[in-house]
Protein backbone atom coordinates (compact mmCIF):
# COMPACT_ATOMS: atom_id res chain seq x y z
CA UNK A 1 0.00 0.00 0.00
CA UNK A 2 1.34 3.24 -1.19
CA UNK A 3 2.66 5.32 1.76
CA UNK A 4 4.20 9.14 1.64
CA UNK A 5 6.64 10.52 3.76
CA UNK A 6 7.63 13.92 3.67
CA UNK A 7 11.38 15.43 5.28
CA UNK A 8 13.17 18.37 5.07
CA UNK A 9 10.92 21.20 7.29
CA UNK A 10 12.28 23.10 10.05
CA UNK A 11 12.99 26.75 11.16
CA UNK A 12 13.98 29.21 8.81
CA UNK A 13 14.60 32.79 8.86
CA UNK A 14 12.67 35.24 5.95
CA UNK A 15 14.34 34.79 2.79
CA UNK A 16 15.97 31.61 3.73
CA UNK A 17 15.40 28.16 1.93
CA UNK A 18 14.19 24.82 2.36
CA UNK A 19 13.91 21.77 0.46
CA UNK A 20 11.35 19.53 1.53
CA UNK A 21 11.39 15.93 0.08
CA UNK A 22 8.28 13.54 -0.52
CA UNK A 23 9.29 9.36 -0.56
CA UNK A 24 7.11 6.65 -0.80
CA UNK A 25 9.12 3.83 0.69
CA UNK A 26 8.98 0.25 -1.62
CA UNK A 27 7.09 2.36 -4.23
CA UNK A 28 8.51 4.73 -7.20
CA UNK A 29 6.31 7.81 -7.53
CA UNK A 30 7.55 8.49 -11.16
CA UNK A 31 4.08 7.19 -12.40
CA UNK A 32 1.94 9.19 -10.00
CA UNK A 33 1.01 13.13 -10.07
CA UNK A 34 1.96 14.56 -6.82
CA UNK A 35 0.89 17.50 -5.20
CA UNK A 36 2.18 19.96 -2.25
CA UNK A 37 -0.44 21.02 -0.01
CA UNK A 38 -0.07 23.06 3.43
CA UNK A 39 -2.38 23.96 5.95
CA UNK A 40 -1.64 26.96 8.41
CA UNK A 41 -3.04 27.59 12.01
CA UNK A 42 -6.66 28.62 11.50
CA UNK A 43 -7.00 28.48 7.99
CA UNK A 44 -7.70 25.66 5.35
CA UNK A 45 -5.00 23.46 3.55
CA UNK A 46 -4.22 24.73 0.19
CA UNK A 47 -2.67 23.53 -2.66
CA UNK A 48 1.00 24.78 -2.84
CA UNK A 49 2.22 22.83 -6.00
CA UNK A 50 2.03 19.86 -8.02
CA UNK A 51 3.95 17.55 -10.64
CA UNK A 52 2.53 15.10 -13.27
CA UNK A 53 3.79 11.83 -14.10
CA UNK A 54 4.51 13.39 -17.41
CA UNK A 55 6.74 16.31 -15.66
CA UNK A 56 4.15 19.11 -16.15
CA UNK A 57 3.92 21.82 -13.16
CA UNK A 58 1.88 23.92 -11.43
CA UNK A 59 1.73 26.53 -8.55
CA UNK A 60 -0.40 29.20 -6.79
CA UNK A 61 -0.02 32.09 -7.44
CA UNK A 62 1.32 32.71 -3.55
CA UNK A 63 4.43 30.76 -4.39
CA UNK A 64 5.29 31.54 -7.94
CA UNK A 65 8.73 32.45 -8.75
CA UNK A 66 9.77 31.03 -4.96
CA UNK A 67 9.16 27.38 -4.89
CA UNK A 68 10.39 24.91 -7.55
CA UNK A 69 8.36 21.07 -7.49
CA UNK A 70 10.99 18.61 -9.09
CA UNK A 71 11.65 15.09 -9.37
CA UNK A 72 14.70 12.96 -7.83
CA UNK A 73 14.06 10.10 -10.40
CA UNK A 74 17.30 8.18 -8.28
CA UNK A 75 16.28 9.09 -4.84
CA UNK A 76 12.53 8.48 -6.02
CA UNK A 77 11.66 11.67 -4.51
CA UNK A 78 9.44 14.73 -5.66
CA UNK A 79 10.85 17.38 -3.56
CA UNK A 80 9.62 21.21 -3.17
CA UNK A 81 12.42 23.93 -3.21
CA UNK A 82 11.58 26.86 -1.15
CA UNK A 83 13.32 30.05 -1.86
CA UNK A 84 12.67 33.31 -0.61
CA UNK A 85 10.64 32.23 2.31
CA UNK A 86 8.34 34.44 4.09
CA UNK A 87 6.22 34.54 7.36
CA UNK A 88 2.95 33.53 5.53
CA UNK A 89 4.85 30.43 4.24
CA UNK A 90 4.39 28.92 7.64
CA UNK A 91 2.34 25.82 7.90
CA UNK A 92 2.71 22.14 7.73
CA UNK A 93 3.54 20.85 4.58
CA UNK A 94 1.79 17.42 2.93
CA UNK A 95 2.86 15.91 -0.19
CA UNK A 96 0.03 13.65 -1.64
CA UNK A 97 -1.02 11.22 -4.35
CA UNK A 98 -3.52 13.53 -6.46
CA UNK A 99 -5.76 12.69 -9.48
CA UNK A 100 -5.74 15.68 -11.07
CA UNK A 101 -2.81 18.49 -11.15
CA UNK A 102 -5.04 21.11 -12.27
CA UNK A 103 -6.58 22.98 -9.36
CA UNK A 104 -4.96 20.52 -6.99
CA UNK A 105 -8.00 18.00 -7.24
CA UNK A 106 -8.62 14.67 -5.50
CA UNK A 107 -5.88 14.28 -3.30
CA UNK A 108 -6.26 10.73 -2.05
CA UNK A 109 -3.05 9.58 -0.40
CA UNK A 110 -1.81 11.65 2.52
CA UNK A 111 1.63 11.94 4.03
CA UNK A 112 2.34 12.97 7.67
CA UNK A 113 3.32 16.42 6.85
CA UNK A 114 6.34 18.43 7.99
CA UNK A 115 6.31 21.69 9.77
CA UNK A 116 7.77 24.88 8.13
CA UNK A 117 8.42 27.59 9.89
CA UNK A 118 9.60 30.92 8.58
CA UNK A 119 10.59 33.22 11.89
CA UNK A 120 13.23 35.89 12.26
Amino acid sequence: QLQLVESGGGLVQPGGSLRLSCAAPGFTLDYYAIGWFRQAPGKEREGVSCITSGGSTNYADSVKGRFTISRDNAKRTVNLQMNSLKAEDTAVYYCARVRYCSGFRSPFVWGQGTQVTVSS
